[in-house]
């Protein structure tokens, strides 16, 4: 690809969109440091994404808008990811799990009469959501208003609508003020995510309610993320009987699938950074100041990283995996996440002796997500 073609690309052509994995391990090949009208600078490479993750200083994470901790750098960064890590712990995880495996359970019900069911909008995305309004101590229809507000502020995204994006802010910081209102009139000892939230304080101050509202979109938009990794571990299982079959027969392995195949195909496109210096990457100059983007699901698919990238194999290390980032930005709900796909994973295993593509073949999302936008199954 010559340098012209680098400055010309374009994440929103059809073909990318067609194939976003494909797409990227090309882009990854022919032009590792790639530049766009849509998303500035663009990294494909393991290597070079691994070394941005490592130096916060020169490559910012603060964002345009207030998000709390991961669009802060340090020092403050510190301060207000530390105060957050209890809302993961394992204590506050093991009280979750039952909750999380009645819903799963509950959900499958219907497609299991049913034998046939669409799963992204069937299982994959009522289960996360329901499980973070679980967590939080919302009432469970909410998630439909939390699942509106994810798939909106991604269209907003893509297609650059100001007044879209700030018409799905004000709505969501409604209800969540609405239910900080509802813990503050009956405030519970037993500490749910959302009055843990309302006591937790930074520098001798608790959160206003401003950064609550920043803090649970930051949750909220992980569980579309979420919620596009479980339909991605349904359609390789659902390709790989004989990886169900052992699943099955071992559930110790699940963990480790689930970080395998999400290597190979990342739910999550993307994240930015913003350079505070000028940097030499790949032979290429990129001035303070500029937006880089870093590809995930280019970077975990990279042959000088991983062996065999495009391979499922359970037994690969997951050190090197950017799945849930690197440095420290890494994902602070990365423990709910995992818990969340492994007991979906558990449930559906146990309660099928198989599942399988069915109808209409599956629809990818597109940018930022990789997930799947309709996913078909057979199951029995």
């Amino acid at each position: 690809m010559n340098e012209k073609r680098h400055d010309n690309w374009n994440p929103r052509e059809a073909s990318v969109l067609e194939d976003q994995r494909r797409a990227y391990d090309e882009m990854r090949e022919r032009c590792p440091v790639a530049h766009s009208e849509f998303l500035g600078w663009s990294l494909f490479r393991h290597k070079d994404i691994a070394a941005v993750l490592a130096d916060p200083e020169t490559y910012s994470n603060v964002s345009q808008f207030l998000a709390i901790p991961n669009g802060m750098d340090p020092p403050v960064h510190r301060r207000y990811r530390e105060a957050l890590a209890a809302s993961f712990d394992q204590e506050r995880m093991a009280r979750l799990e039952p909750r999380a495996r009645e819903i799963a359970a509950n959900l499958l019900v219907p497609m299991l009469s049913a034998g046939e069911a669409e799963f992204v909008g069937a299982f994959a995305t009522p289960f996360a959501l329901k499980t973070l309004c679980a967590l939080l101590d919302w009432p469970e229809q909410l998630w439909e208003c939390l699942g509106g507000w994810t798939h909106g502020s991604q269209q907003a995204a893509f297609s650059r609508d100001p007044a879209a994006g700030k018409a799905l802010a004000s709505l969501f910081s409604e209800h969540v003020k609405a239910n900080l209102d509802m813990h503050r009139a009956s405030p519970d000892d037993a500490a749910d995510a959302t009055d843990a939230l309302l006591r937790t304080e930074v520098d001798g101050e608790r959160f206003d309610d401003g950064q609550i509202v920043s803090i649970l979109r930051n949750w909220t938009a992980g569980h579309g993320t979420v919620a596009a990794g479980l339909g991605i571990l349904a359609l390789h299982l659902a390709q790989k009987p004989e990886l169900q079959d052992r699943l099955r027969s071992d559930p110790s392995l699940i963990p480790a699938a689930i970080e395998e195949i999400l290597r190979v195909d990342d739910p999550l496109v993307a994240n930015r950074r913003t350079t505070t210096r000028e940097v030499q990457i790949q032979g290429r100059t990129i001035p303070k100041g500029e937006n880089l983007t870093l590809m995930w699901i280019a970077a975990n698919r990279d042959p000088r990283a991983f062996d065999d990238p495009d391979a499922v194999k359970i037994e690969r290390s997951s050190g090197a995996s950017l799945v849930w980032g690197q440095g420290i930005h890494l994902c602070l709900g990365a423990p709910l996440a995992r818990l969340e796909m492994r007991v979906a994973l558990e449930e559906l295993l146990s309660r099928t002796k198989r599942f399988e593509i069915a109808g209409d073949a599956p629809r990818r999302a597109i940018y930022p997500s990789n997930g799947l936008a309709a996913l078909f199954l057979r199951v029995r």
